[in-house]
């Protein structure tokens, strides 16, 4: 099967086309690059030193003998990426490739612009060009747990049944999204689910949670290879953040009291849903959705972990509260169902087990390219 990764030079899009390499599928990257410039411009990096995507294209074929064809451009520009579908052709096409950060859309209007106009018609332009070049091909689709919310009741997967004045129905379940970015996510799978319906397109949604992690046993194998660790006040997550902070000696820095809870789950458990997702594909006219996740946490949860992980190592962690950047319930009630991929055969890991190997000791042996003025909150959303 041929596979399209958009977004392949990504965090989560780079260990998935490596892994669907090794696994046999027949895997080309597209992705603008415009993550790398981004950075640039805010003056920030991730803590493991990434190549450009042509070396680590170059030493994954170099390794394995696997080709992995590169397209690079960007799908808003149509002309581009209707060429790209109709020389590669693929069966799947997994698209990572979206402005991804929270914080970053709420900056200001300029990137909140930038967020939606980047996501929403990027996923709109794909939605066509399958529509119009490639009416079989199976969408994976990158959404996120935070379309959700915080609501008062339980979450499940995609829809939810409802009886209203003596009528029942099977809805697609209400979204509460907590920034600009995260409207787009939404915004997104009301696209997504339109293009099934009235053109008969085949689409998964793996709504993920917050992913953790910096090996597979595909970037592990090559330092050319290796994936990102983010951790300033753009794109770096609360685990990430705190585990650099561990590692220099800073003091975990929780926002508010802690008690905001959200889902979790390994980086080589995001590369096994998407196997998953398109080994079984959706049927045609069908818009599923998965809700991508192993386990939740916490921001004193991870803390603790953090804390008590640290002293395994001889650091002395210090956990600090300081005030809330974002306009978010802290105290909430939170449970959300993940059952479609683990009936699909997910035997997740779990972040006891992992905590050490895939982010402390990479925390610590990386300390020396910590930008300490980079991992404080900088955006507020007021």
């Amino acid at each position: 099967m041929k596979v399209l990764v958009i977004g392949g030079d990504g965090y989560c899009g780079w260990a998935t086309a490596l892994y669907l390499s090794e696994l046999g599928y027949e895997v080309a990257i597209l992705d603008s690059l415009v993550r790398r410039h981004w950075d640039a411009e805010l003056c920030i990096q991730t803590l493991t030193p990434i190549a450009p995507i042509q070396q680590r294209v170059g030493r994954w074929e170099e390794l394995t003998g696997k080709s992995l064809p590169l397209y690079i451009g960007d799908i808003n520009n149509y002309s581009f990426l209707s060429a790209t579908l109709q020389e590669f052709k693929p069966d799947s096409i997994v698209h990572f490739g979206e402005q991804r950060s929270a914080p970053f859309s709420m900056i200001d209007r300029e990137h909140a612009v930038l967020t939606q106009t980047n996501n929403v018609m990027g996923t709109l332009n794909l939605l066509y060009a399958i529509h119009e070049l490639l009416p079989d091909c199976h969408l994976v689709k990158l959404g996120t747990m935070g379309e959700y919310g915080t609501p008062n009741i339980d979450i499940e997967e995609g829809y939810i049944t409802i009886e209203h004045n003596g009528r029942k129905d099977t809805l697609p379940y209400p979204k509460q999204p907590g920034s600009f970015y995260h409207l787009s996510k939404v915004h997104d799978t009301h696209n997504i689910h339109f293009a099934c319906k009235v053109w008969g397109i085949r689409a998964t949604d793996l709504n993920q949670g917050v992913v953790y992690g910096v090996l597979t046993d595909q970037t592990g194998r090559d330092e050319l290879l290796i994936n990102r660790l983010d951790y300033d006040g753009i794109y770096g997550t609360a685990l990430n953040r705190f585990c650099i902070q561990a590692a220099i000696g800073h003091p975990l820095t929780v926002y508010g009291n802690g008690s905001q809870t959200r889902t979790f789950l390994d980086i080589r458990d995001t590369v096994r849903c998407v196997e998953l997702a398109i080994a079984t594909p959706a049927a045609k006219g069908e818009f599923r959705v998965f809700n991508q996740f192993t386990e939740q946490f916490s921001v004193k949860d991870l803390a603790l972990k953090v804390q008590k992980a640290g002293s395994t190592l001889g650091l002395k962690v210090e956990i600090n509260n300081i005030e809330n950047p974002r306009v978010e319930k802290e105290d909430h009630y939170f449970k959300a169902t993940n059952t479609n991929l683990l009936n699909l055969g997910l035997e997740p890991h779990f972040l006891s087990d992992s905590l050490l190997d895939s982010l402390l000791n990479f925390a610590v042996k990386y300390q020396d390219r910590v930008d300490r003025t980079q991992i404080l909150p900088k955006v507020s959303w007021r």
